[in-house]
Protein backbone atom coordinates (compact mmCIF):
# COMPACT_ATOMS: atom_id res chain seq x y z
CA UNK A 1 0.00 0.00 0.00
CA UNK A 2 1.37 3.32 -1.28
CA UNK A 3 1.59 5.96 1.51
CA UNK A 4 -0.32 8.16 -0.78
CA UNK A 5 -3.55 5.76 -0.12
CA UNK A 6 -3.66 5.46 3.34
CA UNK A 7 -6.72 6.68 5.15
CA UNK A 8 -6.12 10.46 6.22
CA UNK A 9 -6.97 9.49 10.34
CA UNK A 10 -3.84 7.36 9.77
CA UNK A 11 -1.19 9.85 9.16
CA UNK A 12 -0.07 11.46 12.41
CA UNK A 13 -1.04 15.29 12.35
CA UNK A 14 1.90 16.09 14.48
CA UNK A 15 5.61 15.55 13.80
CA UNK A 16 8.53 13.69 15.41
CA UNK A 17 10.77 16.12 17.49
CA UNK A 18 8.31 19.19 16.61
CA UNK A 19 8.27 19.84 20.42
CA UNK A 20 11.56 20.67 20.22
CA UNK A 21 12.88 24.11 21.09
CA UNK A 22 15.77 25.25 18.79
CA UNK A 23 18.98 25.92 20.62
CA UNK A 24 21.66 28.61 20.59
CA UNK A 25 24.84 27.72 19.08
CA UNK A 26 27.64 26.81 21.10
CA UNK A 27 29.56 30.26 21.32
CA UNK A 28 32.98 28.93 21.19
CA UNK A 29 32.19 26.64 18.24
CA UNK A 30 31.17 30.16 16.64
CA UNK A 31 33.78 31.86 17.33
CA UNK A 32 36.06 29.16 15.86
CA UNK A 33 34.68 29.45 12.75
CA UNK A 34 34.67 33.30 12.88
CA UNK A 35 38.51 33.02 13.19
CA UNK A 36 39.12 30.29 10.89
CA UNK A 37 36.93 32.52 8.44
CA UNK A 38 39.44 35.80 9.01
CA UNK A 39 42.05 36.34 6.35
CA UNK A 40 44.10 38.22 8.39
CA UNK A 41 47.89 36.88 8.68
CA UNK A 42 48.59 38.58 12.28
CA UNK A 43 45.18 36.96 14.07
CA UNK A 44 45.74 35.75 17.20
CA UNK A 45 43.75 33.04 18.63
CA UNK A 46 43.12 32.82 21.95
CA UNK A 47 40.00 31.37 22.57
CA UNK A 48 40.21 27.30 21.87
CA UNK A 49 40.99 25.80 25.17
CA UNK A 50 44.30 23.44 23.47
CA UNK A 51 47.88 23.67 24.52
CA UNK A 52 50.09 25.12 22.11
CA UNK A 53 53.93 25.06 21.57
CA UNK A 54 55.83 28.38 20.21
CA UNK A 55 55.02 27.24 16.89
CA UNK A 56 51.10 27.84 17.22
CA UNK A 57 51.08 23.60 17.13
CA UNK A 58 49.13 21.21 19.14
CA UNK A 59 51.39 18.40 18.98
CA UNK A 60 51.11 14.95 19.87
CA UNK A 61 53.60 14.62 22.60
CA UNK A 62 57.06 12.73 22.40
CA UNK A 63 55.67 9.97 25.05
CA UNK A 64 52.49 9.17 23.34
CA UNK A 65 54.01 8.29 20.37
CA UNK A 66 56.19 6.15 21.51
CA UNK A 67 53.91 4.46 23.24
CA UNK A 68 51.66 4.28 20.27
CA UNK A 69 54.60 2.59 18.64
CA UNK A 70 54.71 -0.12 21.53
CA UNK A 71 50.67 -0.64 21.12
CA UNK A 72 51.13 -1.13 17.70
CA UNK A 73 53.56 -4.13 17.71
CA UNK A 74 52.25 -5.76 21.43
CA UNK A 75 48.32 -5.26 21.25
CA UNK A 76 46.82 -8.61 20.31
CA UNK A 77 43.22 -7.66 20.64
CA UNK A 78 40.68 -4.96 20.13
CA UNK A 79 38.00 -6.86 21.96
CA UNK A 80 36.07 -5.05 24.64
CA UNK A 81 37.28 -4.31 28.13
CA UNK A 82 34.18 -3.93 29.79
CA UNK A 83 32.15 -1.04 31.63
CA UNK A 84 35.04 -0.41 34.24
CA UNK A 85 37.88 0.01 31.21
CA UNK A 86 40.72 -0.32 31.48
CA UNK A 87 41.63 -1.09 35.30
CA UNK A 88 45.61 -0.99 34.67
CA UNK A 89 44.79 2.23 33.69
CA UNK A 90 42.90 3.33 36.57
CA UNK A 91 44.99 2.28 38.80
CA UNK A 92 48.42 3.76 37.38
CA UNK A 93 46.80 6.89 36.90
CA UNK A 94 45.64 6.56 40.79
CA UNK A 95 49.13 6.72 41.91
CA UNK A 96 48.98 10.28 39.94
CA UNK A 97 46.20 11.62 41.52
CA UNK A 98 46.53 10.43 44.93
CA UNK A 99 49.81 9.62 45.31
CA UNK A 100 51.12 6.89 48.13
CA UNK A 101 47.55 7.46 49.85
CA UNK A 102 45.16 4.54 49.72
CA UNK A 103 41.21 4.24 51.02
CA UNK A 104 41.36 0.49 50.77
CA UNK A 105 38.02 -0.74 49.40
CA UNK A 106 36.53 2.72 50.11
CA UNK A 107 37.90 4.17 46.71
CA UNK A 108 36.36 3.23 43.35
CA UNK A 109 37.51 4.25 40.21
CA UNK A 110 36.47 3.32 36.45
CA UNK A 111 37.46 4.98 33.12
CA UNK A 112 35.25 7.52 31.42
CA UNK A 113 35.36 9.28 28.33
CA UNK A 114 37.13 11.94 29.15
CA UNK A 115 36.93 14.29 31.68
CA UNK A 116 33.36 14.81 30.83
CA UNK A 117 32.30 11.63 30.71
CA UNK A 118 34.08 11.40 34.68
CA UNK A 119 31.68 14.21 35.80
CA UNK A 120 28.23 13.02 33.86
CA UNK A 121 29.14 9.20 35.56
CA UNK A 122 29.37 11.16 38.76
CA UNK A 123 26.23 13.86 38.45
CA UNK A 124 24.16 10.68 37.38
CA UNK A 125 25.08 8.78 40.65
CA UNK A 126 24.65 11.83 42.72
CA UNK A 127 21.02 12.08 41.00
CA UNK A 128 20.36 8.34 41.59
CA UNK A 129 21.48 8.49 45.00
CA UNK A 130 19.11 11.17 45.39
CA UNK A 131 17.84 14.24 43.35
CA UNK A 132 16.47 16.31 45.81
CA UNK A 133 20.37 17.47 46.35
CA UNK A 134 21.57 20.68 44.92
CA UNK A 135 25.30 21.23 43.18
CA UNK A 136 26.72 24.17 44.29
CA UNK A 137 28.85 25.75 41.49
CA UNK A 138 31.55 28.93 41.38
CA UNK A 139 30.95 31.92 39.15
CA UNK A 140 32.56 31.92 37.00
CA UNK A 141 33.18 28.38 35.74
CA UNK A 142 34.01 26.19 32.65
CA UNK A 143 30.34 26.74 30.44
CA UNK A 144 29.48 22.85 30.52
CA UNK A 145 29.47 22.45 34.46
CA UNK A 146 25.83 23.14 34.90
CA UNK A 147 24.40 21.66 32.00
CA UNK A 148 26.20 18.00 32.62
CA UNK A 149 24.70 18.17 36.16
CA UNK A 150 21.27 19.69 34.82
CA UNK A 151 21.09 16.90 32.23
CA UNK A 152 21.12 14.19 35.27
CA UNK A 153 17.94 15.58 36.76
CA UNK A 154 20.14 17.68 39.46
CA UNK A 155 19.67 20.92 40.19
CA UNK A 156 22.29 23.43 40.47
CA UNK A 157 23.43 26.39 42.62
CA UNK A 158 25.88 29.41 42.01
CA UNK A 159 27.90 30.92 44.67
CA UNK A 160 30.01 34.16 43.98
CA UNK A 161 33.65 32.87 43.51
CA UNK A 162 36.05 35.31 41.63
CA UNK A 163 36.53 39.07 42.83
CA UNK A 164 36.03 41.33 39.20
CA UNK A 165 37.91 44.18 40.75
CA UNK A 166 41.12 42.31 41.95
CA UNK A 167 40.80 39.40 39.47
CA UNK A 168 41.36 37.05 42.81
CA UNK A 169 39.25 35.08 45.07
CA UNK A 170 36.45 36.63 47.06
CA UNK A 171 36.68 33.83 49.20
CA UNK A 172 34.12 35.67 51.77
CA UNK A 173 31.55 35.95 49.77
CA UNK A 174 31.72 32.44 48.61
CA UNK A 175 31.72 31.24 52.00
CA UNK A 176 28.75 33.51 52.68
CA UNK A 177 26.64 32.03 49.97
CA UNK A 178 27.66 28.34 50.74
CA UNK A 179 26.10 29.15 54.61
CA UNK A 180 22.33 27.78 52.48
CA UNK A 181 23.67 24.76 51.25
CA UNK A 182 22.05 21.79 52.96
CA UNK A 183 23.14 18.32 53.80
CA UNK A 184 24.27 15.96 51.35
CA UNK A 185 24.68 18.99 48.58
CA UNK A 186 27.08 19.05 46.17
CA UNK A 187 30.17 21.55 46.32
CA UNK A 188 32.04 21.26 42.96
CA UNK A 189 35.77 22.24 42.97
CA UNK A 190 38.34 22.73 40.77
CA UNK A 191 41.33 20.80 41.79
CA UNK A 192 43.71 23.19 40.46
CA UNK A 193 44.73 25.51 37.21
CA UNK A 194 41.01 26.95 37.51
CA UNK A 195 38.57 27.97 34.39
CA UNK A 196 38.71 30.33 33.32
CA UNK A 197 40.23 32.49 35.77
CA UNK A 198 43.41 30.80 36.85
CA UNK A 199 43.03 31.31 40.42
CA UNK A 200 43.66 29.05 43.04
CA UNK A 201 42.98 28.98 46.84
CA UNK A 202 45.59 29.08 49.27
CA UNK A 203 46.13 25.97 51.31
CA UNK A 204 44.34 27.57 54.43
CA UNK A 205 41.48 28.24 52.15
CA UNK A 206 41.56 24.62 51.05
CA UNK A 207 41.46 23.95 54.53
CA UNK A 208 38.41 26.16 55.22
CA UNK A 209 36.49 24.25 52.28
CA UNK A 210 36.94 20.90 53.51
CA UNK A 211 35.84 22.02 57.23
CA UNK A 212 32.97 23.88 55.77
CA UNK A 213 32.11 20.47 53.63
CA UNK A 214 32.72 18.31 57.02
CA UNK A 215 30.59 20.59 59.48
CA UNK A 216 27.29 21.59 56.73
CA UNK A 217 27.64 17.63 55.66
CA UNK A 218 28.54 18.90 51.76
CA UNK A 219 29.92 16.21 49.05
CA UNK A 220 33.01 17.48 47.49
CA UNK A 221 33.13 16.93 43.30
CA UNK A 222 36.52 17.79 42.61
CA UNK A 223 36.73 18.42 38.82
CA UNK A 224 40.77 17.87 37.89
CA UNK A 225 41.28 18.61 34.70
CA UNK A 226 45.13 20.30 34.19
CA UNK A 227 47.22 18.45 37.03
CA UNK A 228 50.94 18.98 36.47
CA UNK A 229 49.88 22.42 33.83
CA UNK A 230 50.15 24.65 37.26
CA UNK A 231 53.07 23.99 39.71
CA UNK A 232 53.87 20.33 39.25
CA UNK A 233 51.84 17.08 39.05
CA UNK A 234 52.06 16.48 42.97
CA UNK A 235 51.59 20.39 44.28
CA UNK A 236 48.52 20.44 41.13
CA UNK A 237 46.78 17.11 43.04
CA UNK A 238 47.63 18.21 47.09
CA UNK A 239 44.06 19.71 47.39
CA UNK A 240 42.31 16.93 45.82
CA UNK A 241 44.53 14.89 48.58
CA UNK A 242 43.68 17.01 51.52
CA UNK A 243 39.92 16.84 50.87
CA UNK A 244 40.10 12.89 50.42
CA UNK A 245 42.06 12.79 53.30
CA UNK A 246 39.91 15.03 55.14
CA UNK A 247 36.56 13.83 54.41
CA UNK A 248 34.55 10.25 54.35
CA UNK A 249 32.82 11.03 51.13
CA UNK A 250 34.00 12.74 48.37
CA UNK A 251 34.53 12.27 44.35
CA UNK A 252 36.88 13.30 41.50
CA UNK A 253 36.26 13.46 37.92
CA UNK A 254 39.88 13.52 35.93
CA UNK A 255 41.01 14.02 32.56
CA UNK A 256 44.07 13.40 30.38
CA UNK A 257 43.27 15.78 27.47
CA UNK A 258 45.31 18.36 28.59
CA UNK A 259 48.44 16.80 30.55
CA UNK A 260 48.63 14.16 28.30
CA UNK A 261 47.84 15.87 24.89
CA UNK A 262 45.14 12.98 24.17
CA UNK A 263 42.32 16.25 23.24
CA UNK A 264 40.34 13.68 20.45
CA UNK A 265 41.16 9.85 22.37
CA UNK A 266 38.81 11.17 25.23
CA UNK A 267 40.35 9.56 28.18
CA UNK A 268 39.68 10.43 31.83
CA UNK A 269 38.67 8.29 34.78
CA UNK A 270 36.04 9.48 37.87
CA UNK A 271 37.32 7.83 41.69
CA UNK A 272 34.76 7.78 44.81
CA UNK A 273 35.22 7.41 48.17
CA UNK A 274 32.50 6.38 50.04
CA UNK A 275 31.94 6.08 54.08
CA UNK A 276 32.07 2.86 53.99
CA UNK A 277 33.24 -0.46 52.42
CA UNK A 278 29.63 -1.90 52.51
CA UNK A 279 28.65 1.82 50.84
CA UNK A 280 31.70 1.45 48.25
CA UNK A 281 30.29 -2.15 47.07
CA UNK A 282 27.08 -0.22 46.54
CA UNK A 283 28.30 2.25 44.72
CA UNK A 284 30.97 0.91 42.75
CA UNK A 285 27.66 -1.40 41.33
CA UNK A 286 26.02 1.61 40.95
CA UNK A 287 28.88 2.73 38.65
CA UNK A 288 29.55 0.22 36.68
CA UNK A 289 25.82 -0.13 35.68
CA UNK A 290 25.22 3.90 34.72
CA UNK A 291 28.42 3.53 32.46
CA UNK A 292 26.99 0.11 30.67
CA UNK A 293 24.11 2.59 29.90
CA UNK A 294 25.50 5.57 28.99
CA UNK A 295 28.50 4.58 26.83
CA UNK A 296 28.37 0.81 27.42
CA UNK A 297 32.26 0.34 27.16
CA UNK A 298 34.54 3.33 27.16
CA UNK A 299 37.32 3.83 23.95
CA UNK A 300 40.54 1.85 24.53
CA UNK A 301 43.56 3.89 22.68
CA UNK A 302 43.57 6.64 24.70
CA UNK A 303 43.81 4.69 27.92
CA UNK A 304 45.93 2.26 26.55
CA UNK A 305 48.22 4.71 25.81
CA UNK A 306 48.26 6.41 29.07
CA UNK A 307 48.42 2.86 30.81
CA UNK A 308 51.69 2.24 28.44
CA UNK A 309 53.58 5.42 29.73
CA UNK A 310 52.61 4.85 33.22
CA UNK A 311 54.24 1.72 33.26
CA UNK A 312 57.41 2.34 31.54
CA UNK A 313 59.78 4.37 33.36
CA UNK A 314 61.84 5.67 30.29
CA UNK A 315 58.65 6.61 28.93
CA UNK A 316 57.32 7.99 31.91
CA UNK A 317 60.13 9.82 32.65
CA UNK A 318 60.25 11.66 29.16
CA UNK A 319 56.04 12.38 29.52
CA UNK A 320 57.17 14.30 32.74
CA UNK A 321 60.08 16.39 30.89
CA UNK A 322 57.28 17.32 28.47
CA UNK A 323 54.58 18.33 30.97
CA UNK A 324 57.41 20.43 32.70
CA UNK A 325 58.86 21.84 29.56
CA UNK A 326 54.68 22.71 28.97
CA UNK A 327 54.35 24.25 32.43
CA UNK A 328 57.25 26.59 31.82
CA UNK A 329 55.81 27.63 28.64
CA UNK A 330 52.51 28.60 30.22
CA UNK A 331 54.19 30.42 33.32
CA UNK A 332 56.51 32.84 31.25
CA UNK A 333 54.12 33.43 29.07
CA UNK A 334 51.99 34.61 32.60
CA UNK A 335 54.97 36.42 33.45
CA UNK A 336 55.35 38.43 30.38
CA UNK A 337 51.45 39.22 30.07
CA UNK A 338 51.18 40.26 33.59
CA UNK A 339 54.32 43.03 33.21
CA UNK A 340 52.81 44.94 30.51
CA UNK A 341 49.56 46.99 32.72
CA UNK A 342 49.38 46.98 36.57
CA UNK A 343 45.37 45.55 35.61
CA UNK A 344 47.39 42.07 34.36
CA UNK A 345 49.72 41.91 37.36
CA UNK A 346 47.63 39.09 38.72
CA UNK A 347 47.84 36.91 35.99
CA UNK A 348 51.82 36.36 37.04
CA UNK A 349 50.06 34.32 40.02
CA UNK A 350 47.48 32.23 38.71
CA UNK A 351 48.37 29.02 37.06
CA UNK A 352 46.93 26.89 34.03
CA UNK A 353 45.74 27.72 30.71
CA UNK A 354 43.17 30.28 31.21
CA UNK A 355 43.21 33.67 32.57
CA UNK A 356 39.75 36.49 32.91
CA UNK A 357 40.86 40.20 31.34
CA UNK A 358 38.82 42.63 32.75
CA UNK A 359 36.98 43.11 29.45
CA UNK A 360 33.59 44.52 28.55
CA UNK A 361 31.84 42.42 25.70
CA UNK A 362 32.37 45.51 23.40
CA UNK A 363 36.02 45.41 23.58
CA UNK A 364 35.87 42.03 23.38
CA UNK A 365 34.19 42.11 20.02
CA UNK A 366 36.18 45.43 19.23
CA UNK A 367 39.32 43.49 19.40
CA UNK A 368 38.29 40.82 17.19
CA UNK A 369 36.72 42.80 14.28
CA UNK A 370 39.62 45.41 14.71
CA UNK A 371 42.89 43.85 15.55
CA UNK A 372 42.12 39.85 14.61
CA UNK A 373 42.34 38.95 18.36
CA UNK A 374 39.62 36.19 19.04
CA UNK A 375 38.42 35.53 22.50
CA UNK A 376 35.31 34.41 24.46
CA UNK A 377 32.86 36.86 24.60
CA UNK A 378 33.16 37.12 28.64
CA UNK A 379 37.15 37.90 28.52
CA UNK A 380 38.58 34.19 29.05
CA UNK A 381 41.86 33.67 27.30
CA UNK A 382 43.38 30.15 26.53
CA UNK A 383 47.51 31.70 27.81
CA UNK A 384 48.68 28.95 25.68
CA UNK A 385 47.79 30.85 22.50
CA UNK A 386 50.06 33.78 22.70
CA UNK A 387 53.76 33.22 21.60
CA UNK A 388 56.80 35.71 22.81
CA UNK A 389 56.70 37.76 19.96
CA UNK A 390 52.37 37.87 20.31
CA UNK A 391 52.37 38.95 23.78
CA UNK A 392 53.65 42.83 23.07
CA UNK A 393 51.20 42.67 20.54
CA UNK A 394 48.60 41.64 22.26
CA UNK A 395 49.28 44.35 25.05
CA UNK A 396 49.44 46.99 22.87
CA UNK A 397 46.13 46.45 21.70
CA UNK A 398 44.70 45.92 24.94
CA UNK A 399 46.03 48.67 26.40
CA UNK A 400 43.00 51.54 25.32
CA UNK A 401 40.52 48.77 26.47
CA UNK A 402 41.87 48.53 29.91
CA UNK A 403 43.09 52.52 29.95
CA UNK A 404 39.25 53.06 29.52
CA UNK A 405 38.29 50.92 32.71
CA UNK A 406 40.23 53.62 34.87
CA UNK A 407 38.12 56.52 32.64
CA UNK A 408 40.99 57.81 30.50
CA UNK A 409 40.66 56.12 27.32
Amino acid sequence: MKLDTLPARAISTSLPFDTLAAQPADALLSLIALYRADARPQKIDLGVGVFRNDAGDTPVMRAVKAAEAVLLETQVTKSYLGAEGDAAYTALLAEIVFGDRTAGERLNGVQTPGGTGALRLGAELLARAGREAQVWIGTPTWPNHAPIFAEAGLSTRSHRFQDAASGGIDFEAMLDDLADAHPGDILLLHGCCHNPTGSAFTSEQWRAVADLCAARGLIPFVDLAYQGLGDGLDEDAAATRMIFDALPTALVAYSCDKNFGLYRERVGALWVLSATNTIADRVRTNMLSLARSLWSMPPDHGAAIVRTILENDALRADWRDELDAMRARLNGLRAALAATHPRLSAIADQRGMFAMLPLTPEAVAALREEDGIYMAGNGRINIAGLRADTVPVFAQALRPHLEALNGHA
